[in-house]
């Protein structure tokens, strides 16, 4: 077992306390019969609201701005992520879903400055990244064009409506004064995945980076390797933050189905936008049809499989990577996956050492990313593993490795090294606390026999 000084790492002084995240931290907590993965949860379940909000209220409007943890910058993904878990809570606390509110009308905010941008800083602000080579502007940490960026935005509006029935932020007609701020950013939105496809030109967008890292950087002059218009949807860059290569990243167009369907039930309901709602759902069919016709791939081993990324010229990239969205994750993001053959075969292909990205020895196995290079594993892949198993017995198996894999600190990292989990990147990587947190309600929830006995010491 793995051991620290003081294995209680939450801080004295915390940047936001939910009533509701503390008593559910107890109530899951009492479950969990081994002390150190029970230290885990109590340490990573609330280390979003420890270490990484900021709320305040501007007028008497909920604004919420949340790092990433040792980045102090606010992703459109992770914050999205981060606050994710804390959702079935908001009806318990009226502060948390005001925080979340605060978050969901940020994301907003951040795609009316700039719809392609991943991550912004709280107001104007310098960046170490201001010298980049597109249209950088105050407000920005950082300009990567990443298709989910605004998928989480969509994700994270939907399940706050779902889990809250508040319209507050979304600022409809019926809630004075009139201003249909979220509205504008979602059309916004749906225009830039539209630029993206490509159609007609290349769109506006263009990034490159003075910089040694052949993946911080975009070729053929800024604007990405070549593609062939096919009605998939164009990602320059990884949610990794890493440059595609080819510019067809199918998770995240997978994910953009999914959340142009959520923005076509959230605009109906809530500005009775008939026609937004018909292009939203047009939109995802047409990217659904293209999926389907383009990015399934026959693997002489695991048979129809969805390839990472495609060009639309018959090209593909083989491989997964641990960063969500991902292959693997593709039934978290979307459940209509469920089941479903084609994500069967993938997930064989990514869980296997035919996967370029997946290493392995007795103790731990995983998928790591370019992001981090080999033979990092990255505890969110094993995280998404379990979450999308129905088999206790790799479940398991999945928290005796995260268990195991925290060197004593009592927090999840983004990587570990296969061989030496000492070995490790980012201390402080909230997303993946809260994300492992999100892991251990589920199984509370649903197989709560799994937290119980010493299986995992």
């Amino acid at each position: 077992m793995n051991t620290a000084a003081n294995p209680n790492q939450r801080p004295a002084e915390r940047k936001f306390s939910s009533a509701a995240v503390e008593a559910e931290l107890q109530r899951v907590a009492a479950l969990i019969t081994e002390p150190e993965l029970r230290q885990l949860f109590i340490n990573c379940y609330p280390n979003t609201l420890d270490t990484t909000v900021q709320y305040r209220e501007i007028d008497g409007i909920p604004d919420s701005f949340v790092i990433t943890g040792d980045i102090h910058a606010l992703w459109l993904r992770d914050s999205a992520a981060q606050v994710w878990p804390y959702l079935p809570l908001v009806q318990q606390d009226a502060a948390l879903g005001k925080m979340i509110a605060g978050l969901v009308r940020r994301h907003a905010q951040c795609i009316l400055i700039d719809p392609y941008a991943n991550a912004f800083n709280d107001g104007a602000a310098e960046s170490e990244w201001q010298s980049d080579h597109t249209d950088m502007k105050p407000e920005l940490h950082e300009r990567k064009w990443e298709l989910d960026s605004l998928c989480y935005a969509i994700r994270l509006a939907h399940g706050y409506w779902s889990a809250s029935k508040d319209s507050a932020p979304f600022d409809p007609p019926f809630d004075p004064p009139f201003d249909e701020a979220w509205l504008a950013a979602m059309k916004l939105a749906v225009a830039t995945m539209r630029e993206q496809q490509r159609k007609t030109d290349r769109g506006p967008y263009r990034f490159t980076r003075t910089t040694a890292w052949q993946s911080d950087t975009l070729p053929c002059g800024g604007w990405g390797n070549p593609l062939k218009p096919v009605g998939l949807i164009a990602s320059m860059f990884r949610p990794s933050d890493d440059a595609c290569v080819y510019p067809f990243l199918v998770p995240s167009n997978f994910f953009a189905v999914a959340s142009l369907r959520q923005l076509a039930q959230m605009v109906t309901a809530l500005f009775n936008e008939a026609e937004f709602a018909a292009e939203c759902t047009a939109f995802a069919d047409e990217v659904a049809a293209a999926l389907e016709q383009y990015a399934v791939v026959q693997h002489p081993k695991y048979g129809a499989i969805y390839a990472f990324e495609v060009d639309g010229y018959g090209n593909a990239l083989m491989m997964d990577d641990a960063n969500i969205p991902s292959l693997l994750a593709l039934p978290y993001l979307d459940e209509s996956l469920i089941g479903n053959d084609v994500y069967a075969n993938t997930r064989r292909f990514v869980l296997s050492e035919d996967n370029p990205w997946f290493f392995k020895t007795a103790q731990f196995e995983g998928n790591g990313s370019p992001h981090t290079l080999a033979p990092m594993i990255w505890p969110m892949s094993i995280i998404m593993r379990a979450l999308t198993s129905d088999d206790d017995a790799e479940i398991a198996k999945c928290l005796t490795m995260l268990q195991h894999s925290h060197a004593g600190t009592y927090f999840m990292h983004e990587s570990f090294d296969v061989h030496n989990p000492a070995n490790f990147t980012r201390s402080w990587f909230a997303w993946t606390n809260t994300l492992f947190g999100e892991l251990i309600v589920h199984l509370a929830n649903t197989r709560s026999h799994l937290l119980q006995g010493a299986a995992h010491a």
